[in-house]
């Protein structure tokens, strides 16, 4: 497959519509490339967690905010948030790593929370997969890797 080299893509809030879609790239981007570092209990707590109604619901009542990446009308990232302040998931499709969507999703929930929410940090559960890249754009270990229903993370906070 051809890697895509263009950063025209574009930034907004995820409406109702978007939800499969969205959980579908998750789920299709941690088996591609988190799912080797879980046991077999992990990547089913994981995917019991995106599959989960009561998670649908807390979105469609506006309780768990998503922002999305686009290129055209198609998902190629996603971020949500949780518990005012924390990243619940943060996915980009593989075809666009390295391309600056992840920054772009992580500022763009940034400046969602210090204007709506009146943050101005954010914390994360980092996989090992994704420890370099919360590093590289300002995040800092808060403890050592944990595992919690065979999901290994790594707590992280970012002030801004």
């Amino acid at each position: 497959m051809q890697r895509k080299t263009t950063h025209n893509y574009s930034i907004r809030m995820a409406v109702e519509s978007d939800w499969e879609e969205a959980m579908e790239l998750a789920w299709r981007t941690f088996l591609q490339f988190e799912a080797r570092d879980y046991t077999a209990e992990g990547i089913e707590s994981f995917r019991d967690f995106i599959s989960d109604q009561w998670l649908k619901k807390m979105f469609l009542k506006g309780e768990y905010t998503m922002i999305l990446a686009l290129d055209e009308e198609k998902i190629i990232g996603l971020i949500t948030l949780r518990s005012r302040c924390h990243i619940s998931l943060l996915f980009v499709d593989g075809d666009y790593h390295r391309q600056g969507v992840g920054s772009s999703l992580v500022g763009a929930l940034e400046t969602w929370l210090s204007k709506e929410g009146d943050m101005h940090y954010m914390t994360v559960n980092a996989a090992p997969y994704a420890l370099g890249f919360y590093h590289k754009i300002g995040f800092w270990d808060l403890a050592d890797q944990q595992e919690k229903e065979g999901i290994l993370y790594t707590p992280m906070k970012m002030n801004f």
